[in-house]
């Protein structure tokens, strides 16, 4: 996701999931696949972080830590930052700080501010890859669902993905969710699918004719959660028997189970988000080294970048993609 899709082809091409792959083989890291083509290490994440910071001393990379950057300007030699630590000079300056999201490990938008003292022009950011809230009688409705997950279609502003969804105090959440709220702005609704695997209207005449005494209740319990199918039940007055129910009100039923629409009132915002859409806009760098066409020596990598990717390790390999072309030439 961009205002600019193509940027990210240059660097993505160069530096690509197999390489990435490759390095933590190389490192003896043992992984599996989950679904979707996602990929987890058989025993923790640190290990990647180990790998990590292992391949940074092999390159006598120097990491401070508690330092705080006061300023930053131009100098002859290139740039002087002043820190709360010492004064640091640098002919190449490379900004990976990331974006706002999930405040309480550090995050901050000092990236974005810092773009805009060197004239880059930033995107407005957002939160992308975050829960979304609900309120009034739509909250009232589903809270007593927290908890509960369901596989759905979500769909918004012409995308939809077809992933677990899951109902928390606040709203809804999983990775449908997730992955739709990079999409969905505040006043648009949102289309769920509760039967994706089913044509519902058609499937509730058939099952009426086939056993016209049994629970419309009963039924939808099986390919929805019981909880899920009484409460449905329950909010819309459905109540009875599939006899009980013309063939017109069960068609439009099932129109509903397959179309459900839901207004949200907002996200989680930063707390939560695993993303932050938006950033310094990418028409203003080179993609092919990630260097600032305003300030030379100056490169923007990662997150504070203008491009965001779906859930499933994609702001990973943006990560390792952009920083890998920023690196063989700074």
């Amino acid at each position: 996701l961009s205002h600019n899709p193509d940027f990210c082809r240059s660097a993505l091409a160069r530096f690509t999931q197999w390489d990435f792959i490759s390095m933590v083989d190389a490192h003896d890291i043992q992984w599996h696949e989950k679904e979707l083509g996602q990929l987890f290490c058989n025993q923790s994440s640190k290990q990647i972080l180990a790998m990590l910071v292992s391949e940074c001393a092999r390159s006598k990379v120097r990491i401070t830590t508690s330092t705080q950057v006061l300023q930053i300007k131009p100098h002859a030699s290139g740039f002087e930052l002043r820190t709360n630590q010492a004064t640091v000079r640098c002919a190449s300056l490379v900004v990976a700080s990331g974006g706002r999201s999930i405040p309480k490990m550090g995050a901050t938008g000092w990236g974005f501010e810092l773009a805009r003292q060197f004239g880059h022009r930033v995107h407005p950011t957002r939160a992308g890859l975050v829960p979304l809230t609900l309120s009034g009688r739509t909250l009232e409705n589903f809270k007593p669902l927290a908890g509960v997950a369901q596989a759905v279609t979500a769909r918004c502003a012409g995308q939809a993905f077809e992933l677990p969804m899951l109902f928390t105090h606040r709203g809804i959440s999983g990775p449908a969710i997730l992955q739709i709220s990079s999409y969905w702005e505040p006043g648009m609704d949102l289309e769920l699918n509760l039967l994706p695997d089913r044509n519902a209207d058609q499937w509730l005449l058939r099952e009426k004719a086939a056993d016209p005494s049994r629970r419309l209740e009963q039924l939808l319990a099986e390919p929805l959660r019981q909880r899920l199918a009484r409460r449905l039940c329950q909010i819309q007055g459905w109540s009875g028997a599939l006899q009980d129910f013309r063939n017109a009100q069960l068609s439009q039923i099932g129109r509903a189970l397959n179309q459900w629409t839901l207004r949200p009132d907002g996200t989680e915002g930063y707390r939560t988000a695993e993303v932050t859409l938006g950033g310094v806009d990418t028409r203003e760098l080179a993609p092919q080294t990630m260097e600032s066409r305003r300030t030379r020596g100056l490169y923007f990598i990662g997150e504070v970048v203008d491009v965001t990717g779906h859930l499933g390790g994609f702001n990973f390999q943006w990560a390792w993609s952009s920083g890998f072309v920023c690196g063989q030439v700074c």
